[in-house]
């Protein structure tokens, strides 16, 4: 438990600046953009915790983004990614410059990362955040409890996806939490800036813990990441089939978007998982995204409604998607889609 007395010594937003052979995630800049809103909250500065071998040269990058410090842990036991020397290196952090906030991307790596190094040193964390802001808490006076003020308030969907919980962590430091990709905003570089580069290494002395990596294997996709997308052209389980998604793909090849989908399609083999949007898939923020066939359960509300245009296509006019729709037409989109996809290649001919 950290003393009362000693919260006041930890300072700083801190970000896991997520690398993979010596190229930062994108999660990196998105935690970055959002850990100076934090501090600008906290009068407070930004430090970006980057973890591996040979990655001092990212450092740089790391300043364009946001980062007022870049803390580099770098090591050869740090190549690849293995949980206890990445936990033993960013717990050391933790300890020797005491932050007082910590964000961590809630990827692969950062599930696996963020609940060990928050158990290590003994502080709480909020996994898989939506969003993130300073307040008071308990948000609500509470009568003969004090209410602290300048918290890490971390809101997260619970019990899935069906309410929103706001969760706090006041009387331990620092406040952890992993942040999913794509709802948090980068800043639009600047470039040249420079951030003080610090140099620190804990020691790594291989122990039983430490797994032996004896092949990497790397999935090879020709598909575009659709958190990259402009344009998405999503389907549900409405589409009714797999075969029926080539209506979809003609759509997408019409007006240069991707292909996504609904869990239901995951679900029911239609798709690969990596296309799916939603709670338990990825949040995407396209320029327009097309929800064909998608009744519009929160849980996939939850990972596109930040999208700028939202075109639905139902049959059922009481679908729930069309509550968050800028633009809606009920009917058969076996009809409807085909009509759609000659109208935009006439459109473009014509042009």
């Amino acid at each position: 438990m950290v003393n009362r007395m000693n919260l006041e010594e930890y300072k700083g937003v801190y970000v896991f600046a997520q690398q993979v052979d010596n190229q930062l995630s994108g999660i990196a800049f998105e935690l970055l953009g959002k850990a100076k809103d934090l501090a600008k909250d906290l009068d407070t500065y930004v430090a970006a915790v980057l973890i591996g071998s040979d990655v001092k040269g990212l450092a740089d990058q790391l300043a364009e983004y946001g980062a007022d410090k870049v803390i580099v842990v770098d090591d050869p036991e740090l190549k690849e990614y293995r949980t206890e020397p990445y936990t033993h290196a960013l717990a050391s952090v933790i300890n020797e410059y005491k932050p007082e906030i910590v964000l961590v991307g809630a990827t692969a790596i950062g599930r696996d990362l963020g609940p060990r190094v928050s158990a290590r040193v003994q502080t709480g964390l909020t996994a898989d955040c939506t969003v993130l802001e300073i307040g008071d808490f308990p948000i609500n006076p509470i009568p003969n409890q004090e209410q602290k003020h300048n918290q890490l308030l971390m809101t997260r969907p619970a019990f899935g996806g069906n309410t929103i919980a706001t969760i706090a962590c006041p009387d331990n430091r620092p406040q952890m939490a992993t942040v999913r990709p794509g709802v948090m905003q980068k800043i639009e570089p600047v470039k040249g800036a420079k951030a003080e580069v610090i140099d620190y290494n804990p020691g790594f002395t291989p122990d039983n813990k430490y797994v032996e990596i004896l092949e990497i294997v790397k999935a090879v996709s020709d598909t575009v990441d659709i958190m990259d997308a402009k344009i998405l052209v999503s389907g549900g389980r409405g589409v009714g089939n797999a075969e029926n998604f080539k209506i979809l793909q003609d759509l997408a090849d019409a007006i240069g978007g991707t292909v996504s989908c609904s869990r239901a399609v995951v679900d029911s083999g239609w798709l690969p998982r990596d296309l799916q949007v939603g709670q338990t898939g990825k949040t995407v923020r396209p320029n327009v995204y097309f929800a064909i066939g998608i009744s519009g359960a929160i849980q996939h509300v939850a990972g596109m409604e930040e999208s700028d245009i939202i075109i639905a296509i139902n049959k059922d006019e009481d679908a729930p998607i069309f509550d968050v729709a800028d633009y809606g037409i009920v009917g058969d989109l076996n009809k409807i889609v085909p009509q759609l996809t000659a109208a935009i290649k006439a459109e473009i001919a014509n042009k």
